[in-house]
């Protein structure tokens, strides 16, 4: 093994959420009076924590989100979530193997703590997660794509960022690996290889990554 330390991205890498949440997040973001894609989501907040999302909006229109915008979102995706939510294929086999082998790993993810266990839960991915190793950017001030939270993955870990590899399949947090001074693998399943050009690495197909990690 080549990496002291494994940082999974959440949605889009260990959950297929990215999906869900946007086709919610288009059609809320509509029905508030800004006309949002689901194309446009995936492009303007993939991978974005809830605050980005607030200041895009408050940037490019002048107006504020509501109060409760979070709330009503979360409460639409959790509802969401339990009906349709998947683990990403082959992301319990890499979980086993890193298991296995004894490499330490976790997750960093824009998503709320809540938010990330619900996921984890819905799919069964919570064995593999206990409460040390889960990070969200409420840890931190800035969400990707600054460096902060991985940074502080990798500290609370014990870790230093050289020896730390994140996989991820958003621009943002591919930037926010690269500038955190880590090895980032970029997972292409949903994200067109061009948005993930900085990254270390790329691939396709989940069950790819061990080859990539040895």
């Amino acid at each position: 093994m080549r990496y002291d330390l494994v940082i999974f991205d959440n949605d889009g890498v260990l959950v297929d959420s990215e999906p869900i949440s946007n086709r919610l997040l288009a059609a809320y973001l509509t029905e508030l009076g800004h006309p949002t894609s689901y194309e446009d989501s995936i492009r303007d907040y993939m991978g974005s924590a809830m605050h980005r999302i607030h200041d895009l909006v408050l940037e490019r229109t002048g107006k504020r989100l509501p109060d409760d915008f979070d709330d009503v979102f979360h409460t639409r995706v959790f509802a969401a979530f339990q009906r349709e939510l998947k683990p990403v294929s082959g992301a319990a086999d890499v979980l086993e193997k890193l298991t296995v082998d004894g490499t330490p790993y976790c997750v960093a993810s824009s998503g709320s703590h809540e938010r990330i266990r619900v996921g984890h839960r819905t799919t069964g991915l919570d064995r593999w997660f206990d409460e040390e190793r889960i990070f969200s950017s409420q840890d931190v001030g800035r969400g990707k794509p600054a460096p902060d939270l991985f940074l502080h993955a990798a500290d609370r870990m014990g870790v230093a960022p050289e020896r730390c590899v994140v996989v991820e399949d958003s621009p943002l947090g591919v930037r926010a690996a690269v500038a955190a001074g880590m090895d980032v693998f970029g997972f292409t399943a949903m994200t067109p290889a061009a948005k993930l050009a900085e990254a270390t690495q790329l691939f396709t197909h989940m069950e790819e990554l061990a080859d990539l990690l040895t």
